[in-house]
C-alpha cells in the first residue's frame, strides 16, 4: 500500500510601516500589502511614500494585463472591484454591491423569465432567452455604481457591455475568429458557458442566471458578478484595436502577432486608445452591445468626449472607479503617483474599513478537565474562551484513533465537550490524547490547545503513590585528620622555597 504525503510550506515575508501612520491592516494572506492598507492608512505626512521592489513589471490592461505582482497591487487602489477577499477569512465580501442568491441545490432547477436576454454572437445582438430555459441559480445584484474618475457616472451600459464581452470573447473559437486571445478566452470560457440569461430590473439592479452551484452562496455570487472596472468606450476602443491588429490584451499574443502588449499607462498605446475614440465620436458609432437602448447620441458624445479630454490631460487612459487615481508615471524616476478620487461620486467615505484594523484572535483562555476519567463512564471537559464562535475538539486514544469529535458553539466565552458512555468505552486505560481547536467567524486562524488525560478501570482519582524517604548517612574517615594535615605541611613547603630563591636571585643582582 502507499501512504499519502502532505507537504506544507509556510513563507514568511517581511514588512516595515513608520509608526507614523496608523489604520494598516495586516491580511494574513498579503500582509500589509494588502489593498485595504492603502486605502485606510492615516499619515501627517503628504504624500504617503509607499516602497515597491518593482515600479513596472507588466502590461496595464484589464483583460490580459496586470498579470504581476507590482502593476497589480498599484491597480487594486485605482479600482474597485464588486466584490474581494476578506483579509483575515478568505471569503469573498461583497465591496461594490449586494446579492441574493437563489436556489434549490444542485439537482432541481429555476425557470428563467421569458424576457431575460443573452448576447448571440451570430446576429451580434441582445436576444430573449425565450420559454422554457432553466438555471441552477439565481442571483440578484444590487450594485454600488458612482462615477468613473473621469466623473461620467458608472450606469448599467457599463455592466451590459461587460458581460457582452465575457460572453463574445469566452465563446468557443472557429475559424477567422478575431474575438478570440490565447490567454483570456479560455480562461472566460468556463464563466460564459455557465451563463443562461441576465435581466436589469432598474438603473442599478440585474437578475443573472446561471447553471452553476457552490454550497457557499458567496462562491455563486461571485462566479458570474456583472462589473466592469473600466469604461465601456475605452473596452470598445480597446477591443477595436486588438481585432484591427495593431496591439494584443496578452503577452503570448502580442508575441505571436508581434504587436504591443496593450498597455493603458503608456503613452503610445493611450494614444492609439484615443484616436480610435475620436474616429468613434466623429461617425457617430454605437457598439453592437449598446445598440436599441433608450439613450440619444448626446450621451454617446459626452462618454468620447470626457475619455478623450483625460488622455490629453494625463497622458495615460488609465480611467477606474477606485478611491485613487492614476496621476503620473515616470519611468525614469521610477515612481507612480496616484491620487485620492476625492469625488461626490465616490460612494464610500473615508474609514469605509477601518473595522479591519483590529482584529482580535480567538483564545482558549482555561480547560476543565477531570485528573483521571473512569474507563465506560461519561465524562464533562469545559472549555473557557475569548474572543471565539466555536470550538472544534478531537479525542483519540492511545493508537491514535479519534474516539469523539465535534463542533460546540462558544456561548458566553463556555463550551462544555460531553463525551459518552459509549465514548469513553473506546478509549485505552492510560493517557489518552484531548485537542482543541477555538476558531472565530471573523478571523481564519484558531487557537489550538493539546494535552493528554488518564483513564483508568474502576478508579475515581489517582492511587495514593507513597514516597519513601531514603536517610543518607556520612560516616567519617578515622585518617582524615592525618591526611589534610599532611596536605598543608606540603603547601607551606612549596611556599617558603619559592621565596627562598626569589631573595637569592636578588642578593647575586
Amino acid at each position: 500500500s502507499e501512504s499519502v504525503r502532505i507537504f506544507l510550506a509556510s513563507k514568511t515575508d517581511q514588512f516595515v510601516a513608520s509608526n507614523d501612520i496608523d489604520g494598516v491592516i495586516n491580511a494574513l494572506g498579503a500582509g500589509i500589502t494588502t489593498r485595504f492598507t492603502p486605502i485606510n492608512v492615516v499619515s501627517d505626512s503628504d504624500p504617503l511614500v509607499v516602497g515597491v521592489k518593482q515600479i513596472y513589471q507588466g502590461s496595464w490592461n484589464p483583460i490580459g494585463g496586470f498579470s504581476d505582482t507590482y502593476s497589480n497591487q498599484v491597480w487594486l487602489n485605482l479600482y474597485d472591484p464588486a466584490a474581494f477577499s476578506h483579509p483575515y477569512t478568505g471569503e469573498t465580501i461583497p465591496v461594490r454591491t449586494e446579492w441574493q442568491v437563489e436556489n434549490f441545490g444542485n439537482q432541481e432547477k429555476i425557470l428563467v423569465p421569458n424576457d431575460a436576454i443573452t448576447w448571440d454572437i451570430g446576429s451580434q445582438s441582445w436576444k430573449k432567452v425565450g420559454a422554457n430555459q432553466e438555471a441552477t441559480s439565481k442571483v440578484t445584484f444590487d450594485l454600488i455604481l458612482g462615477n468613473w474618475h473621469h466623473e461620467q457616472s458608472m450606469d448599467m451600459n457599463d455592466i451590459l457591455h461587460s458581460i457582452y464581452f465575457l460572453l463574445e470573447w469566452g465563446s468557443e473559437r472557429h475559424e477567422g475568429d478575431k474575438t478570440y486571445d490565447s490567454v483570456y478566452s479560455p480562461q472566460a470560457a468556463q464563466n460564459a458557458k455557465t451563463l443562461i440569461g441576465i435581466k436589469p430590473i432598474d438603473d442599478d439592479t440585474i437578475e443573472v442566471y446561471i447553471d452553476y452551484w457552490h454550497f457557499d452562496e458567496t462562491e455563486i455570487a461571485s462566479w458570474v458578478t456583472p462589473w466592469s472596472s473600466m469604461p465601456w468606450e475605452l473596452m470598445v476602443s480597446m477591443e477595436q484595436a486588438v481585432i484591427d491588429g495593431k496591439v494584443s490584451f496578452s503577452r503570448s499574443g502580442a508575441v505571436s502577432k508581434s504587436v504591443n502588449w496593450l498597455s493603458l499607462i503608456v503613452p503610445n498605446d493611450a494614444e492609439v486608445i484615443k484616436q480610435y475614440l475620436i474616429d468613434f465620436k466623429q461617425s457617430g458609432y454605437v457598439p453592437p452591445s449598446l445598440q436599441g437602448l433608450q439613450y440619444d447620441w448626446q450621451y454617446f458624445d459626452e462618454r468620447y468626449d470626457a475619455s478623450i479630454a483625460w488622455i490629453e490631460q494625463n497622458e495615460h487612459a488609465v480611467i477606474s472607479n477606485g478611491p485613487f487615481y492614476l496621476d503620473n508615471y515616470s519611468p525614469e524616476s521610477r515612481t507612480i503617483t496616484i491620487n485620492s478620487f476625492d469625488s461626490p461620486g465616490y460612494p464610500f467615505e473615508a474609514g469605509k474599513w477601518k473595522k479591519f484594523e483590529q482584529i482580535k484572535f480567538p483564545k482558549i483562555t482555561g480547560i476543565e478537565i477531570p485528573n483521571v476519567v473512569n474507563l465506560k463512564k461519561p465524562t464533562t471537559i469545559l472549555v473557557e474562551t475569548t474572543d471565539a464562535s466555536e470550538i472544534h475538539y478531537f479525542v483519540s486514544n492511545s493508537k491514535g484513533e479519534t474516539i469523539s469529535s465535534g463542533v460546540k458553539p462558544a456561548t458566553d466565552g463556555l463550551s462544555e465537550i460531553i463525551i459518552t458512555e459509549v465514548e469513553t468505552s473506546k478509549l485505552d486505560v492510560g493517557a489518552n490524547t484531548l485537542k482543541i481547536f477555538a476558531s472565530s467567524d471573523q478571523i481564519l486562524r484558531p487557537d489550538i490547545y493539546g494535552t493528554s488525560f488518564l483513564v483508568v478501570e474502576n478508579e475515581t482519582s489517582l492511587p495514593d503513590v507513597p514516597i519513601l524517604e531514603v536517610e543518607h548517612k556520612s560516616e567519617e574517615s578515622p585518617h582524615a585528620g592525618i591526611i589534610l594535615a599532611i596536605i598543608g605541611a606540603v603547601i607551606v613547603g612549596i611556599i617558603v622555597s619559592i621565596r627562598r630563591k626569589r631573595k637569592a636571585k636578588l642578593s647575586n643582582n
